[in-house]
């Protein structure tokens, strides 16, 4: 406790130093290390950023932490990339650590799906369940008071507690949430709001007492590891620090407020219970003295430490993926056609077969409806619920617990069912599962798929009709993979699922079955099972005639999805002269094809089903003409949909809406006249 309280007030001492945007433990020290000293090295908790008395109670040195406050190149959680106290860790002599977030009661989800992964290993009895000394895991979420109000921490204690998952939610209220006091905020602490979902057994103690903090951590830990089911411990806690480095305590708390945080400082508590108890003054001088040395002298030693190499700033930003070549028969031999919807429902039924740590779920995907597509049919059959299974509308939830799962090496395949309702999910998509690789260094990138119906076709309407791929392709970390027939989406799917990192399928589900006209060329030949295509490898589904191309009389399209069929159907109008290119994914972009063709051809037509302004599609074209700007005879051209806030759901609005094949005819017309 000393060592944390003399790392705080060395780093207020220097701050000029300490220039980083920090948080400490001051106040919250007893609960923390009543918590940390009871763990065991299988198990996983969530520090939340002013956990650093979490850290040295788990065994973490004063110096490794102050290589994060200082941003240095040996930060062993994330070197020099993200905030003190953002810990993640793959030690197995300490409780493992996944990604941690600076976003307030986000790290609830993957942490809750950290419990689930652990239910699951022990289901199934897998091999990658650890132990310590025959005991199994648990997980503990660390979360402050305010952040409880987050609709987020809620579709985690759903799930914790419909599931009855090993998790303990420890939640440290000091009553404040940056500048805004208790009472404004909230209705209830998170002990009452906790009554509220059956099966949460709860408790809750005085957080600066260091003794009823641990008893209190040792019944509920003792409960969630025997149990195996949720708990939540309220410690109510002083704030003795500042909110942040940058938020400082004298900007908006009272002198009156400080002086009551004051009275239950759980350093003069210990201290006079260790007198108490017979231990002599001299050993407590002692062990302070030994604290605040240790502690100077790491400080001096981490502001030697160097910082990290320049040139290892884009490292990391994604896991190499073992998929790099193309393999397996695309088109067997005496091969049956299938439609795109049965050739994602054949790949994930293979891979579950292969794969014991494969799960799919999501909305509806359950062997009652095997999903609203019937793109999951007799998958819960026949793995069973506990591999294949639905979800509340917990769109948050069905995308972050994927960190949790893929940490334990679970390979969870989820659903949202329309891309309209990805943006619940975006918080998580965006907040923890794009950044875990980088800002773990590594560590843990998040190796999931999440598939998603897109596209508009056949009346569907505002909420069911949307395209978000270019809102999609702004996230870095992701993977954005967009198949446009049947032997992509098998291929394509299958090399997702043994990529390591986020992979996003969007899914036109007007190509689903072939019935939009003009699309039948969407069945194709089912490939092999052993059918891979690696993300990143465009396709030339229409080429131009050699003759045509050396006179200058050609144009290539670049397009995906549904632009693929508007492309061709187009195209046969102009025999001979127009190639076009099927991207496949958008992210990773294969650069080196579209460049080539571009230059092959001098003219260009970019074409998506998105609304045209600000879109993917405009965006790359003028990296089009960046790089191809001396073999453009045209200036780039795009089309995409009209700029309209929705799909209107009348059949002749919405096609008043799309491009079509007549409007790309008249496109291409105008770049051959050129």
């Amino acid at each position: 406790m000393v060592t944390a309280k003399s790392m705080c007030d060395t780093y207020d001492a220097n701050r000029q130093i300490c220039k980083y945007v920090h948080s400490t433990s001051r106040g919250h020290e007893a609960i923390q290390l009543a918590t940390g000293m009871q763990l065991l090295p299988c198990d996983w908790v969530s520090p939340y950023y002013r956990d650093d008395s979490i850290m040295l109670s788990i065994g973490f040195q004063p110096y490794e932490l102050m290589l994060q406050l200082l941003a240095k190149k040996e930060d062993p959680f994330s070197g020099g990339r993200s905030y003190y106290c953002h810990p993640s860790s793959r030690d197995e002599n300490r409780p493992f650590i996944i990604h941690q977030s600076s976003a307030t009661g986000m790290q609830a989800i993957p942490t809750t799906g950290l419990a689930q992964g652990i239910q699951y290993l022990e289901k199934t009895q897998h091999n990658k369940m650890p132990t310590t000394d025959g005991q199994l895991p648990i997980v503990v979420c660390s979360l402050g008071d305010g952040s409880v109000t987050e609709g987020e921490v809620s579709e985690a204690l759903q799930f914790a507690v419909l599931k009855q998952l090993p998790i303990i939610y420890l939640v440290q209220d000091n009553q404040w949430s940056i500048s805004a006091s208790a009472e404004e905020v909230r209705a209830m602490n998170a002990y009452d709001y906790a009554q509220g979902f059956k099966g949460l057994r709860r408790w809750q103690c005085d957080g600066s007492d260091f003794i009823r903090s641990y008893e209190t951590m040792a019944e509920a830990i003792a409960y969630t590891r025997t149990e195996r089911k949720p708990a939540l411990v309220h410690a109510k806690v002083p704030l003795l620090g500042h909110h942040t480095s940058g938020v400082r305590r004298e900007f908006y708390r009272s002198r009156e407020d400080l002086l009551k945080h004051g009275l239950y400082d759980p350093l003069p508590k210990l201290r006079l219970l260790l007198t108490d108890v017979g231990i002599a003054e001299h050993v407590i001088t002692d062990i302070e003295k030994q604290a605040e040395e240790k502690v100077q002298a790491d400080f001096q030693r981490a502001q030697t430490a160097p910082d990290p190499d320049p040139r290892s700033v884009e490292e990391h930003v994604f896991a190499p993926t073992p998929i790099t070549e193309e393999k397996g028969q695309r088109s067997p031999k005496n091969g049956e056609k299938v439609l795109m919807v049965d050739a994602a429902l054949h790949a994930i039924e293979e891979l579950m077969e292969e794969y014991p740590e494969a799960i799919l779920y999501g909305q509806d995907v359950g062997a009652r409806l095997g999903g609203v597509f019937r793109e999951a049919a007799t998958l819960g059959e026949k793995f069973g619920e506990h591999r294949v299974f639905n979800t509340a509308i917990q769109e948050a939830y069905i995308v972050g617990s994927t960190a949790g799962l893929s940490a334990l090496g679970i390979k969870p395949m989820v659903e949202v069912q329309f891309a309209d309702y990805i943006y619940p999910g975006f918080n998580q998509l965006v907040t923890e599962l794009s950044k875990s690789c980088y800002l773990s260094n590594g560590k843990f990138p998040v190796g999931m798929v999440l598939r998603v119906p897109t596209g508009a076709y056949g009346g569907g309407g505002p909420y069911h009709s949307g395209s978000v791929e270019s809102t999609l392709l702004t996230i870095k970390g992701i993977k954005v993979v967009y198949p446009s027939n049947t032997a992509d989406m098998k291929g394509l799917l299958k090399a997702a699922f043994h990529d390591p990192n986020p992979v996003v399928m969007l899914e036109h589900k007007g190509l689903y079955w072939s019935k939009v006209p003009g699309t039948e060329d969407a069945k194709m030949v089912e490939p092999s099972r052993d059918y891979l295509l690696p993300l990143g490898k465009a396709n030339i589904v229409l080429a131009a005639d050699i003759s045509r191309v050396k006179k200058g009389e050609t144009v290539c399209i670049i397009t995906y999805g549904m632009g693929v069929y508007w492309a061709k159907a187009a195209a046969a109008q102009f025999p001979g002269q127009v190639e076009i290119v099927d991207l496949r994914t958008l992210h990773p972009l294969d650069e080196e094809m579209i460049f080539n063709q571009v230059k092959k051809h001098g003219k260009v037509l970019v074409l998506s089903e998105e609304q045209q302004n600000n879109s993917f599609a405009e965006a790359l074209a003028l990296r089009i003409t960046n790089h191809c700007y001396h073999f453009l005879d045209a200036r780039v051209e795009v089309m995409g949909a009209l700029n309209l806030p929705a799909v209107p759901i009348n059949l002749v609005l919405e096609a008043a809406m799309l491009p079509n094949a007549q409007t790309v005819q008249e496109r291409i017309a105008k770049l051959l006249a050129y």
